[in-house]
């Protein structure tokens, strides 16, 4: 279950073993959540996986692609 500060699409619930609701969760955690809550929701190798399918804001992108790069988990 995703904090109410993270719930802007009205969903609180995911199901992480469908792509789909995992993406949608990812989005929402990369985008809305604080740096606690990217510790506690995101899974780097997943984050990787998602990462062509993610919808973010350029900011956003280019934020954890920076933070990818610099960890070498991302071409």
């Amino acid at each position: 279950m995703l904090p109410g500060h993270m719930r802007w699409s009205g969903r609180a619930e995911y199901d992480l073993s469908d792509r789909r609701d995992r993406i949608s969760a990812y989005e929402q955690v990369l985008t809305e959540g604080t740096a606690d809550d990217v510790r506690h929701f995101i899974e780097i190798d997943q984050l990787v996986d998602l990462w062509d399918e993610l919808v973010l804001s350029a900011h956003v992108r280019a934020a954890w692609e920076a933070w990818l790069r610099r960890h070498s988990r991302l071409a």
